[in-house]
């Protein structure tokens, strides 16, 4: 680098950079130009991204975490959702080889969409494992990111943005949810945090069409990647709106008093929250195919296992100085205050979010507001981590939407980030007085970034294991995970107690080719079954018999859950003739149907229920609307007329 050929004491600026050569984003932006392609590059937006490569070099390294907490869900999750995908059904639901081969309608019930971002990279040629560390890669970078767009469109400060996004990228808390804890869904759900609140800022202050959909897309993709996170961080968005909305309409008053007055009002108020409403609304919709069966058939699951004995939220609360605690571990949250999980804020993150107070006192204008609005935010959400808000937890139910205490720091990483990031804006200023820059940016943005980055650094690592213990991913492999690790065994309210093995697991390991989910050590000998080639598919199956000596039951392999079906067809056919009555086993809910005497075939086969039904017709219209409400706002753009939702 050369120092420039001019000095202006009258600025005191010092630059170094080039003096006489374009930057490489300049060549290149000049070069699309020549080819028709006009393209607006931030020099900030490329930094983060290419900083936040450096989060992802352990994961670089041959093999994969699996011995972090939820590494072999992610791979078998997508091992699972590729085999119902590829075998036809393009929206899973069932999971037909969870629970040692019974069953489980884990799509039901757990956002998909970072297995649909899986599975596009195992289609095109990637395996498992590969296509669950890219998913990884991609949610990082994209995070770091949507957190830049949204500071920077909120506080007008590149700077300030590219300082969030960093600190959302290595937080701690960040770093842990994919090399301890390995939440694949979760680390998708980060992208549309911050995604979600800058698509209802525009919502609320620019009231476009455009806007409506950015919000409905970015919070249904928010409910899609988790929802868990989603119900969560709903009630932090819910509090952004209302305090957007103040801000926006806080000179909305009734015109006048007398007969119309507050109707006139009431009308104006209608009109301007339609936007949001509207907003949320189509978010929902397109939600439906998913929020719809999982609100209503959410009783048929047996979620005691997942609520009680270890994980019992009140032995999960925070002490005070685990979130300053530079101790760092792979272990999990143990009952009581000594765990083998790190739940540190982070001591840079801490260190800027003191020093926003300065921004707090000294900035008069709207960004003092929004400084305060995510300050408050991150201490009402640490107070909920300490055991001295257990009466709210009790009182308002948290545990269904946040399971831990201590996972409520996925909403720190929002807010410590956000309100870390507004430190720059103390230096503006200092900027535009004294400009000492390296490579076009600030000298205190390149400082704070390097402390970042030094911060971050001792726990950017993982446990890399090259080869799993229960071998090559796939059904053997599959049944030894759940055993070992008693893992994946949920079971439907059908069961009284939860299987530790099965049949099946027993053919899968031994790599035997299961036709047929039948229990054949309950088939009499006289019964003749015929099992037609591929008719046992990831939906059910279709068996042939002759019942010569009456009536007779047959017990399937399969946990009962609504959706499931049996009916009688003629011989090699599959024309229904009748629908038959379904039984239950006990102790494991599988499914029992008696088949009448005589030359017939069973179909057995899951289907959809009317919630999954309506939830699916919902998000298709949804979808159009939203592709309607697109089209007609590009038409409108194209004869130059503004689509703005006003009175």
């Amino acid at each position: 680098y050369l120092l420039p050929d001019t000095f202006d004491m009258a600025q005191t600026a010092i630059t170094i950079n080039r003096s006489n050569a374009d930057s490489g984003l300049d060549a290149l932006r000049r070069l699309l130009a020549r080819v028709g392609v006009q393209v607006r590059i931030d020099r900030y937006a490329v930094a983060l991204a290419a900083i936040s490569l450096l989060a992802l070099g352990p994961m670089l390294q041959p093999g994969y975490f699996w011995g972090a907490h939820d590494a072999r869900h992610s791979v078998y999750f997508l091992f699972e959702f590729d085999r119902v995908f590829t075998g036809g059904v393009w929206y899973p639901r069932w999971f037909p080889d969870m629970t040692y081969g019974y069953g489980y309608p884990l799509f039901n019930i757990y956002g998909p969409l970072a297995f649909y971002v899986g599975e596009f990279f195992h289609l095109v040629g990637f395996d498992f494992v590969t296509s669950v560390k890219i998913v990884f890669a991609l949610a990082w970078v994209l995070s770091g990111l949507a957190m830049y767009g949204f500071v920077k469109r909120v506080f007008e400060n590149r700077a300030a943005a590219f300082i969030a996004g960093l600190l959302y990228v290595f937080m701690p808390y960040h770093l842990i949810d994919v090399y301890v804890r390995a939440a694949l869904a979760e680390s998708v759900a980060l992208v549309f945090l911050p995604l979600t609140l800058w698509a209802f800022y525009e919502t609320v202050n620019t009231r476009t069409i455009r806007s409506v959909l950015f919000a409905a897309f970015a919070y249904a993709g928010m409910v899609f990647a988790h929802n868990g996170i989603a119900l969560l961080f709903s009630l932090v968005l819910g509090a952004w709106i209302i305090f957007l909305f103040l801000r926006a309409n806080g000179n909305l008053r009734p015109r006048y008093f007398g007969k119309n007055g507050f109707r006139n009002f009431a009308r104006e108020l209608v009109r301007a929250a339609l936007p949001t409403v509207g907003a949320l609304a189509l978010g929902l919709g397109l939600t439906a195919i998913f929020m719809l069966p999982l609100v209503l058939e959410y009783r048929y699951i047996n979620v005691a296992e997942w609520t009680q004995n270890y994980y019992n939220y009140q032995d999960h609360f925070v002490e005070l100085y685990q979130l300053f605690s530079p101790k760092w571990g792979f272990g999990i949250s143990n009952l009581g205050p000594v765990d083998g999980l790190s739940f540190q804020i982070g001591l840079v993150p801490i260190v800027l979010f003191l020093f926003s107070l300065f921004v707090i006192a000294k900035n008069p204008d709207s960004k003092r507001a929004y400084t305060l609005f995510f300050f408050l935010l991150s201490l009402v959400i640490i107070f909920l981590m300490f055991e001295i808000s257990l009466p709210a937890w009790k009182t308002f139910g948290l545990a269904s939407v946040a399971q831990f205490p201590w996972r409520l720091l996925t909403l720190t990483t929002v807010s410590f980030s956000i309100v870390g990031g507004t430190v720059m804006l103390l230096d503006e200023r200092t900027i535009s007085n004294f400009e000492f820059r390296i490579s076009n940016f600030p000298l205190s943005l390149v400082v704070l970034a390097a402390l970042i980055l030094l911060g971050s650094y001792p726990y950017i690592t993982l446990q890399n294991i090259l080869e799993p213990r229960e071998g090559p991913v796939g059904l053997a492999g599959l049944m030894a995970f759940e055993n070992s690790a008693n893992e994946m065994t949920g079971t439907t309210k059908y069961a009284d107690e939860q299987p530790r093995w099965s049949p099946l697991a027993d053919n899968y390991v031994a790599g035997k080719n299961v036709k047929s989910k039948i229990d054949f050590s309950t088939v009499p000998d006289w019964l003749f079954i015929r099992i037609p080639q591929n008719s046992l598919r990831v939906d059910g199956e279709r068996v042939d018999y002759n019942a010569p000596n009456g009536d007779v039951t047959l017990v399937f392999n399969v946990q009962m859950y609504p959706g499931w079906r049996a009916f009688l067809t003629p011989s090699r056919s599959t024309e229904i003739v009748r629908e038959l009555p379904i039984e239950i086993e006990p102790p494991y809910g599988r499914i029992k149907v008696t088949i009448p005497q005589g030359e017939h075939g069973l179909w057995l086969r899951f289907e959809d229920t009317p919630p999954r039904t309506v939830g699916t017709v919902i998000s298709g219209i949804s979808l159009l609307i939203a592709v309607g409400l697109f089209i007609w706002h590009k038409r409108g753009e194209n004869r130059n007329k503004k689509s703005k939702i006003t009175a």
